[in-house]
């Protein structure tokens, strides 16, 4: 059973807000980001449940934004993950793409579904089809604009087309220097090992 249902951009902005009972202030959703970033150091990953203070905090991201449950109760983890899940595709539906500038085009639609979603907490009606029965009022999509080709842009395909070589080849040099400093009697007052890799590559 949720608490709270929020929808946030990458800093931890709220952009959608819904309150189901009332137990915990929604100023507990500021602690989300800082806890979330913590959990990242400590396990190197975002843990998708998190507790603090006697708050649970259950997410999931799409793209720039985060689905954020909050619940006080002994409440089963899972259910309230899959109903964010659900949440994502009932969205995924209307909007075609979770982002923060759909959500906020369309935060009118947003607010009528998590009510007609989720009563006092508890998940209710989670099919897109039943949904859009109910709710019929146009939502905003965004227009998605064709991608220029990766050579067009050379994002990922730094490579140019059509090299070849001989013989498939490969060096590597190592280089290293030694930089010390003695004084007349011998003793070594500082001293620094410096390396470097170079590697010449023709491969076709």
């Amino acid at each position: 059973m949720a608490s709270a249902v929020f929808l946030l951009d990458l800093k931890g902005k709220p952009l959608i807000a819904r309150d189901y009972r009332g137990d915990i202030p929604l100023t507990a959703i500021d602690r989300f980001m800082p806890l979330l970033q913590e959990r990242e150091e400590e396990e190197g990953t975002g843990l998708p449940v998190m507790t603090e203070n006697g708050v649970t905090y259950l997410h999931l991201r799409e793209k720039d934004v985060y689905m954020v449950a909050l619940t006080r109760k002994n409440t089963n983890a899972m259910t309230l993950l899959q109903f964010l899940h659900h949440l994502s595709k009932v969205f995924t539906e209307y909007f075609k793409t979770i982002e923060e500038e759909s959500i906020r085009d369309n935060f009118v639609i947003i607010y009528e579904l998590l009510d007609e979603m989720m009563d006092y907490g508890v998940p209710q009606i989670t099919e897109p089809k039943i949904l859009q029965e109910y709710i019929t009022q146009e939502s905003h999509m965004l227009e998605i604009t064709p991608r220029p080709p990766m050579a067009v842009t050379n994002a990922v395909s730094w490579r140019s087309e059509g090299i070849s070589y001989r013989k498939n080849e490969v060096f590597l040099d190592v280089v290293e220097s030694i930089n010390m400093l003695v004084n007349p009697t011998g003793n070594v007052l500082s001293s620094e090992i410096q390396g470097a890799i170079k590697m010449k590559v023709y491969l076709s």
